[in-house]
């Protein structure tokens, strides 16, 4: 069983290799969707996502 924190990097990989350089935008539509929809819990999960998205697209030396 994968646990959360790995359920998050694998949405961030696929989302990555789905939409490749759109991805940053595919996710912050969705932030925005949740967020006009008052939908929190879902903002914050898709943050968590972001940041893990910015992480894999960041040069190996930023990824901390």
């Amino acid at each position: 069983m994968m646990t959360r924190d790995q359920e998050l990097w694998g949405v961030a990989s696929m989302l990555l290799r789905q939409h490749g350089e759109r991805a940053p935008v595919v996710v912050a539509e969705r932030i925005g969707q949740l967020a006009s929809e008052g939908d929190g819990r879902g903002v914050a999960l898709w943050k968590e996502v972001a940041w893990r998205l910015e992480r894999l697209r960041a040069p190996d030396g930023e990824r901390q």
